[in-house]
C-alpha cells in the first residue's frame, strides 16, 4: 500500500470513529455522548501519533484505531439500524 492509500485509510477511520449514528431516542444522549467522547479521544491519539511517526508507519496506527474502535461501537439503538451506511 501507497503512503497516500495509507492516509486515506487513516483519514477513513478517523471518520468512522466520530461519525457515529444518533440514537433512536433522547433517554439514550448520555450513551452517545459518552461513546463519541471516547471515540474520539482514541481517534485524536492515533492521528497524533501517526503525525509523529514515519509515513511508513501510519498502516500500523490505522490498524490500532480499528481494533480500538470495535472495542466501543454504538451500544444503543439507533434510527439508522438496519441502513447500509
Amino acid at each position: 500500500m501507497s503512503n497516500t492509500d495509507d492516509l486515506r485509510a487513516l483519514l477513513d477511520t478517523v471518520l468512522d470513529a466520530i461519525d457515529i449514528p444518533f440514537p433512536a431516542t433522547g433517554g439514550d444522549l448520555d450513551k452517545f455522548y459518552a461513546l463519541l467522547d471516547r471515540r474520539v479521544i482514541l481517534a485524536v491519539g492515533t492521528a497524533r501519533g501517526a503525525l509523529a511517526e514515519a509515513p511508513a508507519d501510519i498502516a500500523w496506527n490505522v490498524d490500532y484505531l480499528r481494533r480500538k474502535l470495535a472495542e466501543h461501537p454504538p451500544n444503543y439503538p439507533h434510527a439508522d439500524e438496519g441502513a447500509s451506511r
